[in-house]
């Protein structure tokens, strides 16, 4: 019990160590469809951080024109080519920071994904854990049926015997079918529960393992939380947009160059009915320097910067948002860990109420139905036990969803 003032459990199939022990990563609990669209989520992130990372060079524009006209009844044709190139080689530090806020791009849009990977593997595993923990919950009111059958047996035969009136018969019909309808409720939840796994995973829930855990501090969880990793991202990307924007408007020089072609045939000069044809080509060179002058300089800058001072604002307020959910699960644990220590001290009690019935039963004092009461008594509270882990099982699984680790 101290232990979880300062420790958690964190799936541990989410760290290499359970690979090795299980034969399996995490991601095998998703559907290949599943892997499949998260993997073209990557490609699209690194094909458009690479589109952003290249975009300060310029394309070289090509045209080509022809025509042909006979406005003095005389058939005229012009061609004409060329290549232009206007590229930028300084941009006051814009060039640089446009290549690292690609890149920091890329590193915030990969959190991203990761970010739903996990979420996403998070309720494949939770699905999985309640579907397991319906088994013990329809087993547990099965023998609570049983109970309410015995319970019914005995007002039958006292009411028959003339001891009980018929209200405690007919509450007695009631608790029996409400216990029923309490089993049916939850078979159609297993049921939904069973869909559901079957919509993201290719797993059989009936053979699939359910994860291990092991424990970590408080420390380590907020060091390597994956929301953490994905705002510190951000807030580098802020920065660098920051540089970029600043850069805007500040001095700009390119090269500049082109390649032009022109050729006529039968070229018509006024109605003079002088005509020429010919071909030409040339190329010229150059450097220029630019800087715009905009209205809204210092708004975007602003903005800009605004934007960036906001991202720091966010790690610290997200540090102490997971704080917070640290806790509470915490508090949640300690409540579940109650809860099972109580069902261990009702076991205990009710085996030994067992054990003195079993003997006043061979004695003649206690019925049958007392002591199969009792039995299915201390096998509820052995599946009450085994509830209350699945709980805890159930409760970690939103600090492992936060946990950053290699999959």
């Amino acid at each position: 019990m101290r232990a979880l003032n300062v420790l958690i459990l964190l799936l541990a199939v989410f760290n290499p160590a359970f690979a090795q022990q299980s034969g399996q990563k995490l991601e095998s609990y998703l559907s290949d469809i599943k892997k499949q669209e998260f993997s073209y989520d990557y490609k699209k992130v690194e094909a458009d951080s690479s589109k952003l990372r290249d975009s300060w060079i310029q394309p070289l524009i090509i045209s080509y024109a022809y025509s042909k006209s006979d406005p003095y009844k005389n058939s005229q044709e012009s061609q004409k080519a060329a290549i232009v190139m206007d590229q930028p080689i300084f941009q006051s530090g814009g060039i640089y920071y446009g290549i690292k806020f690609a890149q920091a791009s890329r590193k915030y849009s990969d959190y991203t994904i990761d970010v739903a990977k996990r979420k996403l593997i998070k309720d494949t595993v939770a699905l999985l854990m309640q579907i397991k923990q319906t088994e013990f919950k329809k087993q547990k009111q099965k023998l609570q049926i049983k109970n309410a059958e015995i319970n019914l047996e005995q007002k039958k035969e006292e009411y028959l015997n003339g001891q009980l009136d018929s209200g405690f018969l007919d509450s007695a019909i009631i608790q029996t079918n409400e216990a029923n309808q309490a089993l049916f409720d939850i078979e159609a939840n297993e049921q939904k529960l069973i869909s559901q796994f079957k919509s993201i995973s290719d797993m059989n829930y009936e053979t699939a393992e359910i994860p291990k855990l092991r424990i970590l501090n408080e420390s380590e969880f907020l060091k390597n939380n994956i929301d953490i990793y994905q705002i510190r991202s951000q807030e580098e990307r802020d920065r660098y947009n920051k540089n970029v924007t600043v850069s805007k408007y500040l001095p700009k020089i390119s090269i500049t160059a082109g390649y032009n072609w022109d050729k006529t045939k039968n070229q018509q000069y006024g109605g003079s009915g002088i005509t020429s044809s010919g071909e030409t080509d040339y190329y010229n060179y150059g450097i220029k320097a630019s800087i715009p002058l905009d209205i809204n300089t210092f708004r975007d800058v602003e903005s800009a910067k605004v934007e960036y001072l906001k991202s720091q604002v966010v790690v610290i307020d997200k540090k102490r948002e997971l704080k917070a959910l640290f806790e509470q699960v915490m508090q949640n644990i300690k409540n579940f860990e109650n809860k099972i220590q109580l069902s261990k001290k009702n076991k205990e009690l009710y085996e030994k109420l067992l054990e003195d019935t079993a003997q006043l039963f061979q004695a003649g004092y206690k019925t049958q139905y007392d002591v199969d009461t009792l039995k299915n008594s201390v096998e509820i509270q052995k599946l009450d036990t085994k509830i209350y882990e699945m709980d805890k099982q159930l409760e970690l699984l939103s600090l492992y969803e936060k946990f950053k680790d290699e999959i």
